[in-house]
């Protein structure tokens, strides 16, 4: 299928590695020029040089802090007027809530909600002028199935979640979108750390964790980073111009609810 998307802009930020790397790769096959963003330089230097020889793609690089005001700047000073922002945010720390000062949760909060509607905040009159407009939140299944060791990520991810249920629907006359997309358990360096911190909570091994974490999905296995950046192609895509304000949960079949 042509997504109808070649030639567009895209910034995707945490696309050095993991999750965010996947999508800036998928949007790369399709004929988009992208800013990739992450903090570490030469990781997303590695990064854009593999994107670039695998799809001839354009890519800059732009290493930033997108949960500051100066990173964001730093972004859109390099890369303006994009037509889809894909936001994505490494978890915040595991661990118990007794655990987290008040800066932790401000740290998280900054992260996974504000930065994000900071970057909505910054691109969606470009959007809105231009008739096109693609948003794309990667937030958790989390949202829907709250995991015990995460709790910043559970309370930051849920208030994002919430801001774009209104804010999609004032948007959508223009063309514009706003999705989030859930995954659920993925192959990624983030889930390492969090079976990590299930094994320590439950006194047993990492490999002992990881084998009843695949156990409960119904997939019996992990998804593959590669199958959550193509949906997020689809859902940054010319054809998926009626389909906004939704929770999209990619996780195998681990949630257990009807709706």
């Amino acid at each position: 299928m042509d997504l109808g998307i070649e030639g567009r802009r895209a910034i995707v930020s945490g696309a050095s590695k993991g999750l965010g790397r996947a999508c800036a790769h998928s949007l790369a096959r399709e004929g988009v020029s992208l800013a990739i963003v992450a903090r570490t330089e030469a990781e997303l230097a590695k990064t854009a040089d593999e994107i670039r020889r695998s799809t001839g793609a354009r890519v800059l690089p732009v290493a930033a802090d997108i949960a500051t005001a100066q990173g964001r700047a730093r972004v859109l000073e390099a890369f303006a007027d994009p037509d889809i922002v894909v936001n994505n945010a490494g978890g915040p720390p595991t661990g118990d809530f007794r655990d987290f000062a008040r800066e932790d949760w401000l740290r998280a909060l900054d992260a996974c909600m504000l930065a994000p509607i900071e970057m909505m905040r910054l691109t969606l009159d470009g959007m809105i002028a231009r008739r096109f407009g693609r948003i794309v939140n990667i937030t958790s299944y989390s949202v829907k199935m709250p995991i015990d060791v995460l709790c910043l990520s559970n309370g930051a991810r849920s208030g994002l979640t919430g801001f774009v249920a209104g804010l999609a629907r004032k948007v959508a006359a223009h063309n514009v979108t706003i999705n989030n997309l859930l995954p659920g358990v993925f192959d990624t360096d983030r889930q390492q750390t969090t079976v990590a911190a299930a094994a320590k909570q439950r006194g047993i091994t990492m490999e002992e964790a990881r084998r009843a974490k695949v156990a409960a999905i119904p997939a019996k296995r992990m998804g593959e980073p590669d199958e959550l950046g193509d949906m997020c192609a689809w859902l940054c895509s010319a054809r998926a111009g009626y389909f906004t304000g939704q929770n999209v949960l990619l996780d195998g079949g681990l949630y257990p609810g009807t709706f």
